[in-house]
């Protein structure tokens, strides 16, 4: 009986010092199993730099550019229901450049860096497109184990660049949030516990179509795009994305990425900035990559990566895809979006000069008929503000 007392006494002794030395994984993870949870998620989504390792990136020494306030408009009926329905926590309407709604909800204000989910990829889609001109990259139809050798053997071993940021490079990738096991959400884990995503990708073995065949989301296929970044420049991603595109912005306040215990940025989904500076940007897109007489994107790549040049697939609600970027069904001239989880938005019609900012903590995005309400509603106050403009 001494000696079972004694290995229960060493097994919690050792089970102690273990949750002393990984207390910040254990943190991480717990956060990562309660993120989404309905009295903690708004919260969250406006301090993700408390719940995990992050990598601070500086706004620049320049002056914040302005977004002058233009007429206000009232928003369609409905738009109130909506905002409610969809537990949207924050809302920027540009109408030229100009804005004219602004609020914020359910505790939040405009000084919170909210997380971006999935609008980060289209940031990194910005970023492409400058590295190519640059000639740091010399083809989209390189494959990506030029730059990421790593990637030889796996499941990305043949799928171009293009293909990649098609989300069409044919690996197997189970994308379900609502599913604890499934591969995002082990991928979320692997965060959370301060491992490497690389290594993670380099795991993927499986496939389920050849390369380039059919449009499939896979949000690894993004971070393979970062791997292939790093890999052209040699650069981390916060510091190519400082330069290149945050820098000559202007935003208000200084952006962070989310990052694995590697340091490298979460790129598929872990950029977080006030909802001001995600309709900058947004604004940048609509003016052909231009801003405040400047280039900072080449427009032949903004208007190649918001063409739906994606072969087809199993896209939700009829919409199509370009390099990162999202293109509504039925779209008219110069309408694109970058979208992230749980109701996270850049919407931009670029005919109507219009650009709509959107930060949310919907937790039923997945129920059917959300997105194809979620276009309707926006391009229902693309409408409204063309209008309020020009009338």
């Amino acid at each position: 009986m001494r000696r079972i007392v004694y290995v229960l006494i060493v097994l919690v002794a050792v089970a102690a010092i273990v949750g002393i030395v990984k207390r910040e994984e254990l943190s991480r993870l717990m956060a990562v199993q309660t993120l989404f949870d309905e009295d903690k998620i708004v919260t969250n989504f406006s301090k993700m730099d408390d719940l995990f390792l992050t990598a601070e990136m500086s706004r620049g020494d320049g002056s914040v550019a302005a977004l002058p306030d233009g007429e206000p408009i009232a928003l369609p009926d409905g738009t109130d229901d909506w905002i409610e329905a969809r537990a949207v926590t924050a809302m920027v309407v540009l109408s030229d450049g100009r804005i004219v709604y602004e609020d914020y909800f359910q505790g939040t204000d405009e000084e919170d860096r909210r997380i971006s989910w999935s609008v980060a990829k289209s940031w990194l889609s910005a970023l492409m497109g400058i590295l190519i001109e640059e000639g740091a990259i010399d083809s989209m139809d390189d494959p990506v184990t030029k730059y990421a050798p790593e990637l030889a053997g796996t499941a990305y071993e043949g799928a171009t660049i293009a293909n990649v940021a098609h989300m069409a490079s044919g690996v197997a990738f189970d994308e379900d949030y609502l599913d604890f096991w499934s591969d995002i959400n082990r991928m979320g884990r692997v965060i959370a516990l301060g491992g490497s995503l690389d290594d993670f990708t380099a795991d993927i073995e499986d496939t389920r179509a050849a390369p380039g065949e059919e449009w499939h989301y896979v949000s690894m296929d993004t971070h393979v795009l970062g791997m292939v970044i790093r890999g052209a420049t040699g650069e981390r991603i916060p510091d190519l994305l400082e330069q290149r595109i945050v820098a000559p912005l202007g935003l208000e306040a200084d952006p962070y990425y989310l990052t694995d215990g590697d340091g490298n940025a979460f790129v598929l989904g872990g950029l977080n900035m006030r909802t001001r500076d995600y309709a900058r940007f947004g604004q940048m897109i609509a003016q052909g990559g231009r801003w405040q007489g400047a280039q900072i994107v080449p427009e032949d790549w903004i208007d190649a990566s918001t063409a739906p040049t994606a072969p087809p697939g199993d896209s939700p609600a009829d919409t199509r895809y370009g390099y990162q970027w999202w293109v509504p069904p039925a779209a008219e001239d110069g309408e694109v979006f970058a979208i992230g989880v749980y109701g996270q938005y850049i919407w931009i019609d670029r005919a109507r000069e219009v650009v709509i900012a959107v930060n949310s903590a919907n937790r039923d995005f997945t129920e059917p008929g959300v997105l194809a309400d979620n276009i309707a509603t926006l391009r229902q106050i693309t409408k409204a503000a063309y209008e309020a403009r020009t009338d």
